[in-house]
């Protein structure tokens, strides 16, 4: 389950594109921030991805990935053309292909990797989508089968593409948007599949005018239910409505920290699922592995990345394409490491957990100074300058969470759910995570 927003630049206070994406995957699906250079094609003429091999193309741009772990492809990312995108899991009513094809996170790479628009990554996918398709298992501990959107943004321009087996239908972006677990485009596509078309044609699913209503004919009500999908996308959209036409960052970010509106949540009582993502027993077991801002303009773009879970207990920190990835210790996988950034931040998070309301409010003052104070470094810092800022700010963001974590007091309040309590116990037994 993930939700991703997109406000372009009448919408925004500096005149840039915003984008803004959490990933929920399951809890030990640990993510990787990778930068990769352009590459050029290789002897073999094809490269290896989740599940299928495919051609290469002559060159391709520099990327910055947020990667699960044990995949090829990315849940969100950008290139050095300002081009970012997100996916979001859609859950249709003919299902998705068990059979392996490409994954929607093979396409979200691949379209950053080969295109220098946003217009440019829509066609990729499309045309990629219609060759070779989309399938195969997306879960990492759970089987997970799915299609995908999502949503492709650059300086300029942004759209929403999704995608049901090798149909599609395109959006492009008037002003802001969220996405999230449920299909959102109506009879409002600016463009559409023949061969969707065809098959609503058959089926007679097109309306008085001919039209097709993409979400009424594809959504699956019965996940959308589970995923609360409509829900989170309603209320991303209400948000980004609130902050128009003065969103910045910090907005982005708060709103991939929402938790709702609920007086008495908590990640163990969380009536519907929210779009900062907790995971639970039973059918919740995701929550926000990664998260990512990115403020898209000319002459700088900067992308504020967590490299960790749960956006609410977690420092934003800047990453700019053609500077030095600050070191991050280890590719993280579903193992516990300490020496890994995301594992740290993970026995950080999940003591927090038994408490999060005394958690939250132990750094969130720190957090919202910290981040603050990264802007304005990065917005002062000259050319010159610049790796070393970024480097400083991933510094003092690890150093208050090495004082976060010294600090935690012990819970003033137990949760009433015992199972709710083992599922953690399972899961971290499983990662090996040290108890607290």
């Amino acid at each position: 389950m993930c939700d991703t927003f997109v406000a372009l630049s009448a919408q925004t206070a500096r005149g840039a594109t915003l984008f803004a994406k959490n990933s929920d995957r399951e809890r030990n699906e640990a993510q990787a921030l990778e930068i990769h250079p352009r590459r050029r094609r290789s002897d073999s003429g094809r490269m290896r991805l989740t599940y299928l091999s495919i051609p290469e193309v002559e060159e391709t741009h520099a990327v910055l990935i947020s990667r699960p772990f044990w995949m090829w492809g990315a849940e969100m990312g950008a290139n050095e053309h300002g081009v970012v995108i997100g996916n979001e899991a859609l859950h249709a009513r003919t299902g998705a292909q068990r059979r392996r094809a490409l994954t929607g996170m093979d396409l979200l790479r691949l379209a950053l990797e080969r295109a220098a628009t946003a217009a440019e990554a829509v066609e990729v996918i499309i045309r990629l989508l219609e060759q070779y398709g989309q399938g195969g298992d997306c879960g990492h501990l759970n089987r997970f089968y799915y299609n995908n959107g999502f949503i492709i943004a650059d300086t300029g321009q942004a759209y929403v593409l999704e995608t049901a087996g090798r149909w599609w239908a395109v959006q492009q972006v008037r002003a802001t948007r969220s996405l999230s677990n449920a299909y959102s485009i109506t009879t409002d596509h600016d463009r559409i599949s023949p061969a969707l078309m065809a098959h609503a044609r058959a089926e007679g699913w097109l309306d008085g005018d001919g039209r097709l209503d993409v979400a009424r004919a594809l959504l699956d009500e019965t996940r959308d239910a589970a995923s609360f999908g409509r829900g989170r996308c309603a209320r991303g959209q209400a948000l980004l409505d609130q902050g128009a036409p003065r969103l910045d960052p910090a907005a982005m970010m708060a709103i991939l920290r929402d938790h709702g509106d609920a007086a008495d949540w908590s990640p163990a009582n969380t009536t519907g699922r929210t779009i900062c993502m907790h995971a639970a027993e039973g059918a919740r077991r995701s929550q926000s592995v990664g998260s990512m801002v990115s403020e898209i303009r000319q002459g700088r773009t900067v992308h504020w990345l967590t490299g960790t879970s749960a956006p609410c207990l977690s420092v934003f920190k800047p990453v700019i394409l053609g500077l030095p990835l600050p070191a991050q210790g280890p590719p993280p996988t579903d193992a516990y490491d300490t020496e890994s950034l995301w594992w740290r931040h993970e026995r950080l998070h999940r003591a927090m957990l038994a408490d999060h309301a005394a958690g939250h409010a132990l750094i969130a003052a720190e957090r919202d100074a910290l981040e603050a104070d990264f802007r304005v470094r990065i917005d002062r810092a000259g050319d010159d300058d610049l790796a070393t800022a970024i480097a400083a700010c991933w510094r003092d963001a690890e150093a208050a969470e090495a004082r976060w974590a010294s600090a935690h007091v012990p819970p003033t309040r137990s949760c009433n759910r015992p199972g709710y309590g083992r599922s953690w116990a399972r899961l971290n037994q499983v990662a090996g995570v040290p108890r607290t």
